[in-house]
């Protein structure tokens, strides 16, 4: 991970944290989830708001009272209107994508969740992601959501990634590993 990557994540880290913690206590998760989700929808819709989150040029006020705005206008959660606000005087807005993703890990994980990325050569019938999240759940022993992707070059088979462990089957890695086991006698 890049430093200015882990520096976003660290940030984003703890005000999931925080965000995590009050929501739970006022046993308000589903309301959080749900703003976390909205939120996200509006990142990847709107080009002006993904601008306002990441330019320097805005100022902290112009900043903090748009995101305001928003989010009023959204019917985001109190306390992540509260936050919002807060990190656009801060100027820390530029961590809301890594932040959702935070809050989105500490919400699976209260539901005894994981989520597996699995990229194959061509989309998974959901008979398959159906059974692949079945399998992996018995693995992992907790409930799996799968969070697939295509990628043609991997050629055939998967690629699946849950927490820090990963399983690549793909055609594409046995060819490399045949490729330098051919190298190493040659």
């Amino acid at each position: 991970m890049s430093e200015p990557a882990s520096i976003s994540a660290g940030i984003a880290a703890r005000y999931a944290t925080a965000i995590f913690e009050i929501a739970e206590e006022s046993k308000s998760l589903d309301s959080l989830e749900s703003s976390i989700n909205d939120l996200d929808a509006a990142l990847a819709d709107s080009a002006e708001l993904s601008e306002l989150i990441t330019s320097p040029v805005i100022s902290r006020e112009a900043q903090g009272a748009a995101i305001t705005a928003v989010a009023d206008k959204m019917g985001i959660d109190p306390t992540v209107r509260n936050t919002l606000a807060l990190m656009a005087e801060k100027r820390r807005l530029f961590v809301l994508p890594a932040l959702i993703a935070a809050l989105r890990e500490r919400l699976a994980e209260a539901r005894g969740e994981v989520t597996a990325e699995v990229i194959s050569a061509k989309a998974l019938t959901k008979t398959q992601s159906e059974k692949l999240a079945k399998t992996l759940a018995e693995r992992v022993g907790k409930k799996v959501t799968i969070n697939a992707s295509v990628d043609a070059s991997i050629i055939g088979g998967l690629v699946v990634k849950v927490g820090s462990k990963m399983i690549d089957s793909s055609i594409r890695s046995k060819l490399n590993s045949l490729q330098n086991a051919m190298k190493e006698v040659g």
